[in-house]
């Protein structure tokens, strides 16, 4: 029914030839000259982003594919084949508080994201003392095959699992592969940002997964190019975006996009974070964008719209907030993205807004700091010093007096220096239909003073386990999804190799720090862009 990988004949970047001597020497053609050369003239050259073939962006934007799921220290028997929640309608019911149309498939391999929340609570029962929940921001199957052929010089496979990346070669503990579909409750659900409410329950597009448009697998090429991105011709179905999926694996339910812990009619749900710090657990959260973005914030935060940035990290620091005016206890370790941004005015984050830095107001911030009787060990950036030794400096500090850790970087626009495909920090321009846009520049300092996704990873991990198990973290490679949105191929493979050399330490931490017996990592994304890969040998740089 499906088509895999259709072999488009495209013209293929030309092979640079250094003589040397009597031999020939093949010189790689960087990932940032075909990002360039495809933006700059919007024609695709081996890969585009969107349905129209004939242009390099036609959509920025998330869609409705199968995410793959990778999992070390636990299985996902249970979860898929004969247990997909899709082959059921009672269970799709369930789940949704309807039946989606066109979804039930009586051979439904896939599982459903929830089961991501589900698993993490089977881990905990089996006996897991240490759980680690690591989100690649809109890593779909694509972008991990582009960033696999780039890192490895080779087109290694073309369906499955996949090989050339460090999490889907890793074999140190048992290791499971899946893949699952993200589609939401609704979209278009209005909420009252000052009073905490759903004014339009239900939204204006409904959730569902219809096999027979979309595809079975994630490598799958969709028999309708439009169905991803709820234009389908037959069905229209709602693509899900990052605050309703990280619910979703965080709290174990089906709601509007927009929602951080909050069902589809407006109604606090618990994620499994503070479920489990409520029974003695240590709990942390680990982020290159802006530390209350959706992903981090559905971590533990309640509130019914993702870009309450204020409240949402009020939430997650212990702070009193519009949806808790007590106060939560508040995470035990919270690093990422979001300093030196400003703002006057922030319509989407209610009346309560306080003017300048968006994601944290300087009151907070004060009271947070252990040097004012607060509970947080802070290590930011700093002007004219290394980040990694300012966090290091934090890292020790909060290990030594026994207190909580907060990190707080990143550069304009709230998070850490975009990586790109050759591991530098030079980025070309990104894409839109409308054009070419600019890259971001970063001085000496920017990169400098930051941090990298590893090094805050491993911050995280030695606060927690100084702290005692057993604790849990989540850890996001947020950037994977800025790239994608800006239709940047170099900057999206750089955002996942980031995050790859993060799994890497983490599970070099996790070896030399009691193994694997009572740990479990759960690898995965919370949706997919629109990343299309006619030619995959281009990527190669042959």
């Amino acid at each position: 029914m499906f088509k895999i990988f259709p072999a488009i004949c495209v013209a293929a970047l030309s092979l640079l030839l250094v003589n040397m001597g009597h031999a020939e020497t093949l010189e790689r053609v960087p990932v940032s000259t075909l990002q360039q050369n495809n933006a700059e003239t919007n024609r695709p050259n081996g890969i585009h982003w969107g349905p129209n073939e004939e242009k390099y962006s036609s959509w920025g934007n998330h869609s409705n594919r199968l995410i793959p799921i990778y999992t070390f220290g636990i299985d996902l028997d249970g979860f898929g084949g004969a247990d997909s929640i899709y082959r059921s309608e009672e269970k799709l019911t369930e789940l949704f508080d309807y039946l989606p149309a066109q979804t039930v498939n009586s051979q439904a391999e896939y599982l459903d994201q929830t089961d991501v929340y589900r698993l993490q609570k089977k881990a905990v029962a089996s006996g897991k003392k240490r759980v680690i929940l690591f989100v690649y921001d809109g890593m779909d199957w694509q972008t991990t095959w582009a960033a696999a052929i780039s890192k490895s010089g080779k087109v290694g496979y073309r369906e499955g699992r996949g090989t050339g990346l460090h999490f889907q070669d890793y074999r140190g503990v048992k290791t499971d592969f899946g893949y699952f579909v993200t589609t939401p409750h609704n979209s278009g659900t209005d909420v009252n940002v000052d009073r905490q409410i759903v004014t339009s329950p239900g939204g204006s597009t409904k959730g569902g997964y219809d096999v027979s448009q979309a595809g079975e697998f994630p490598w799958s090429v969709p028999a309708d190019a439009n169905y991803p991105i709820a234009k389908g011709k037959s069905i229209v179905h709602a693509f899900t975006d990052s605050a309703s999926s990280a619910t979703s694996m965080t709290a174990g339910i089906k709601t509007y996009n927009n929602s951080i812990n909050v069902n589809y009619m407006g109604r606090e749900v618990l994620p499994i974070a503070r479920q489990l710090q409520a029974d003695g657990w240590k709990v942390g959260v680990v982020t290159s964008v802006p530390i209350c973005h959706a992903t981090p914030g559905a971590a533990y935060a309640n509130n019914v719209h993702r870009y309450d940035y204020q409240d949402i990290t009020r939430d997650m620091i212990g702070r009193p907030s519009v949806y808790h005016p007590g106060g939560l206890p508040g995470l035990d370790v919270l690093i990422g993205g979001g300093w030196g941004d400003q703002k006057k005015k922030d319509g989407k984050q209610g009346q309560n807004f306080v003017p300048g830095n968006p994601y944290l107001t300087e009151e907070d911030q004060l009271a947070i700091d252990v040097a004012h009787g607060g509970k947080y060990v802070i290590a930011q950036r700093t002007p004219g010093r290394s980040g990694k030794q300012v966090l290091e400096e934090g890292t020790t500090a909060a290990i030594k007096e026994g207190h909580r850790l907060f990190g707080f970087f990143g550069v304009g626009g709230g998070h850490l220096p975009f990586q790109t495909a050759d591991g530098k920090y030079d980025p070309v321009v990104s894409a839109k239909s409308s054009g070419p846009v600019a890259a971001e520049k970063y001085s000496e300092a920017d990169v400098r003073e930051n941090v990298t996704l590893a090094e805050m990873s491993i911050a995280a991990l030695d606060v927690l386990e100084a702290k005692g198990q057993p604790w849990w973290l989540m850890i996001e490679a947020g950037d994977v999804d800025w790239a994608n949105h800006s239709n940047n191929i170099d900057n999206s493979i750089g955002a996942v190799l980031s995050g790859d050399q993060a799994f890497h330490q983490v599970t070099q931490w996790i070896e030399k720090h009691g193994g694997w017996d009572e740990t479990c990592l759960i690898l995965t994304a919370d949706h997919g862009h629109y990343l299309i890969i006619e030619d995959p040998k281009v990527l190669t740089g042959e």
